[in-house]
């Protein structure tokens, strides 16, 4: 899956395949580009869990880590 990934203030990422990152929530904002990736089910990326990005990803369209923690379900 290709995944772009956003920086917000302090140490706040977004993951999403939406190239703009229109999909990520305001409130974390302003989102700057921050890298583009492929991720693979069970390949290791460092500061993400890729497996549970994806499954986010997935799901919500969205995945959000605060100092390398999931807080995607405290915005869904």
């Amino acid at each position: 899956m290709r995944v772009h990934i956003f920086r917000a203030d302090g140490r706040v990422f977004g993951f999403t395949e939406n190239e703009a990152g229109e999909n990520l929530p305001s409130g974390f904002g302003p989102w700057t580009a921050f890298k583009t990736i492929t991720m693979v089910r069970g390949e290791a990326q460092p500061g993400v869990d890729v497996d549970e990005c994806i499954d986010d990803i997935e799901t919500h369209g969205l995945h959000l880590t605060d100092a390398h923690k999931r807080i995607t379900g405290q915005v869904i």
